[in-house]
């Protein structure tokens, strides 16, 4: 693949990243995360670098369960 669309991926998960930094609450600062995460495992593969792969892959992880809570609680309160 070329390397400028990798690099291009790269970026695009760090301006998601960015972008969910910005967001207000939680549940919407947390889905952008978990966007961006993925998207930077896909940039780590590409790459072949493990390192960013375990690590998003972990955050990815943690991400899904305080939706999963936030959503719970959300339809507690309901």
């Amino acid at each position: 693949m070329n390397s400028f669309l990798i690099d291009c991926i790269g970026y695009g998960g760090l301006v998601i990243n960015l972008y969910s930094m910005s967001t207000k609450g939680e549940y919407k600062l947390r889905l952008v995360s978990l966007i961006a995460n993925i998207i930077y495992i896909l940039y780590g593969a590409l790459i072949s670098a493990t390192p960013i792969i375990v690590g998003c892959a972990i955050a990815v992880l943690l991400h899904s369960y305080h939706i999963r809570r936030l959503r719970i609680n959300k339809n507690r309160n309901d």
